[in-house]
């Protein structure tokens, strides 16, 4: 939620009746010229023929656009073209920076058809006004792209970034320093700069060798350092790739040194103009300006069109300077809260996933116990301070009854799985997942008046299911209260979390869930894989809040994240936590039946505090809490 697109995206589109830029134009690079904003971009032309290469091409060449908002562009012309031999065959991604009153444009030039590395190097223009090129140059005499320079000396030399090697992988983003402009483009400089490459400042930005970095924007100058937003490719060569925007932020007086940098991506591609287009599913950071406390983030997508996204700079920098690693150490105290008993058969293998409600000066939990022929069933467990037990009751209170939660295949797991409790009225309402071992579980909803849950009296109404028959569909539970006249229930029926919208609890057994996508998984993230509901809503005078529990495609990791929801219109998003809040760290987190695994299916609000109840590894009960003001900070932190 730190970054936020345009809703009028793209700013710039294909000219159809100027050849020149008739078949793209993406990656636009700003820049401040008497009170304007240029966007320098690069363009792609129809096919035709190219005498050089002897065949039919589409070739680049860099356009100009002029705006006074930064966001409507006009006056579009062709500024740089492929006219000296080392760029003949194209001028693309140009990043244009405003050093000691000329303008740097550097951009990739492309040498050689067909096109190969050694042949894809990066060139210069140089300008007085942003209406002719006086000089150009090529720069490097090996393979680079996407260099940029800082738009002020610093220590009295002229700095720059660049990638190295784009074309021949691993890529390096790597500075180069410089003590006069003419500098910049002696050969004999980078020759020697070449050689001595592994000797070169680095920035350490990839996470694994699979992975792809890029320059983006020119850096942009912060109070907290030197911004960069720069290109991740997560799993380059794979063929689900996915291309992000991240930022690293580097000292001020040495940009050698990284001060910090995101974990996750800030952007990927996720709207319709970024996964449809030349090449799908694209975002690439090429431009940034620093207005009115926001970064404008200009960026190419799917190599067919300009955008512009704005970015909090405040929560940016929050974010980028926070201590490092996920928020977990927010938390106040965390623990284990209890265990499987061994003389009790039906929880003896294990205790987890718990529902949790508040009430009568107490938190009561219903817990997912597990016999040693994987049945489940519920039990019982009260604590007065919401960390040490005063009570757990000896037997189950709520064990398989209906066909649908029998077992059918011997030793499978099966029975009743994960409850979540909403009081509504003076009942509270129950779903969990029911499954017999062959079938895929569906959601089961029952209830029991609140005179008897406090009296021990176990008389729950008969279950019905809820979810359709032949659907893997779980993580369910109620809103607290009716949303327009109207119930909401959450549950999960694919990757994502959905709400499903009912004038009556009252289901036969014929009526089921409607499927409402309400919130997704994030590509590139703690949560990329699959999330799910963890607690029911929690309503606070900001919204409701709602913790979730998500997926990594990376590690497979269970974390625990949060999302504050609009009190009258819940399928308004108003804020999300861009890392996990919570994740496996602990002995009785990391290792169990299911390792690395935490998942609440129980909070409360006591006082100021949030305390959120949770399976250990799949194998004991765990409790967490958090002051709520930290938690809004958080929140805050991702909005703009």
């Amino acid at each position: 939620m730190i970054v936020e697109r345009l809703s009028k995206n793209p700013i710039l589109i294909p000219h159809r009746h100027q050849s020149w830029e008739a078949d793209a134009v993406f990656n636009g690079c700003p820049v401040l010229h008497q009170g304007s904003i240029y966007l320098l971009y690069r363009a792609v032309s129809l096919p035709h023929f190219h005498s050089a290469a002897n065949t039919t091409l589409k070739v680049s060449d860099v356009g100009i656009a002029k705006s006074k908002d930064g966001v409507h562009f006009s006056a579009r012309q062709r500024f740089i073209v492929p006219d000296m031999p080392w760029d003949r065959f194209g001028c693309e991604d140009p990043r244009v920076t405003a050093l000691e009153g000329m303008y740097y444009i550097f951009y990739t030039a492309l040498s050689e058809y067909p096109f190969r590395a050694d042949g894809i190097r990066v060139g210069v223009a140089v300008s007085a006004d942003l209406q002719t090129i006086k000089e150009k140059h090529l720069v490097t005499s090996f393979n680079a792209k996407a260099m940029a320079l800082f738009p002020e000396r610093v220590n009295g030399k002229i700095w720059a970034v660049l990638s190295v090697n784009t074309d021949r992988p691993p890529t390096h983003i790597c500075l180069a320093s410089f003590d006069t402009p003419q500098d910049m483009w002696v050969e004999d400089y980078w020759q020697e700069w070449y050689r001595n490459l592994s000797a070169q400042p680095t920035l350490p930005l990839q996470r694994t060798p699979y992975d792809h970095v890029e320059v983006g924007a020119p850096p942009l100058k912060t109070k907290a350092g030197w911004l960069l937003l720069y290109s991740y490719i997560k799993n380059y060569s794979h063929p689900h790739q996915v291309f992000g925007v991240e930022a690293v932020l580097l000292d001020l007086k040495d940009p050698r040194h990284v001060i910090a940098r995101t974990l996750y991506p800030l952007l990927t591609a996720e709207e319709y103009y970024e996964k449809i287009g030349i090449v799908p599913n694209v975002v690439f950071p090429s431009g940034a300006l620093i207005r009115r406390g926001k970064v404008y983030l200009y960026y190419g997508a799917a190599d067919t069109v300009c955008c512009l996204a704005f970015i909090s700079l405040k929560g940016l920098l929050q974010k980028l300077t926070a201590p490092a690693g996920p928020l977990r150490s927010l938390w106040a105290r965390e623990q284990q809260m209890f265990a499987p008993i061994a003389d009790h058969p039906w929880e003896s293998k294990a205790v987890f996933n718990p529902a949790a409600v508040y009430l009568n000066g107490k938190v009561h939990l219903l817990y997912r116990a597990m016999s040693h022929d994987n049945t489940s069933v519920l039990g019982y467990a009260n604590s007065t301070n919401g960390f040490d037990i005063d009570e757990r009751l000896p037997e189950p209170v709520y064990v398989p009854r209906e066909v649908f939660e029998q077992k059918v295949v011997p030793g499978a797991n099966s029975g009743c799985e994960d409850p979540r409790l909403t009081k509504m009225g003076t009942k509270f309402y129950m779903c969990y997942t029911a499954y017999d071992g062959k079938n895929p579980p569906r959601v089961a909803l029952t209830s029991i008046h609140e005179k008897d849950f406090l009296e021990r009296k176990w008389n729950w109404a008969k279950p019905v299911l809820i979810s359709p028959p032949g659907c893997d569909d779980k993580d369910a539970c109620l809103f607290p209260e009716k949303i327009n006249s109207t119930y909401l229930i959450i549950h999960r029926s694919g990757d994502d979390i959905d709400l499903s919208f009912h004038a009556s609890l009252a289901f036969d057994g014929k009526t089921w869930l409607e499927e409402y996508r309400w919130i997704a998984p994030r590509k590139g993230m703690w949560d990329s894989r699959k999330v799910g509901i963890a607690a029911p809503p929690l309503k606070t005078d900001k919204g409701w809040l709602v913790l979730y529990h998500g997926i990594s495609d990376d590690d497979g990791q269970y974390r625990v994240g949060a999302v504050l929801a609009d009190v009258k219109d819940p399928t308004r998003i108003i804020a999300r936590t861009d890392e996990s809040l919570f994740e496996p760290r602990m002995p009785f987190e990391k290792l169990g039946q299911v390792s690395n695994v935490v998942f609440p299916c129980g909070a409360v609000i006591r006082g100021g505090d949030l305390y959120m109840y949770f399976g250990a590894a799949d194998q004991v009960v765990g409790a967490a809490s958090l002051s709520l003001a930290t938690l809004w900070k958080t929140l805050d932190m991702g909005s703009l």
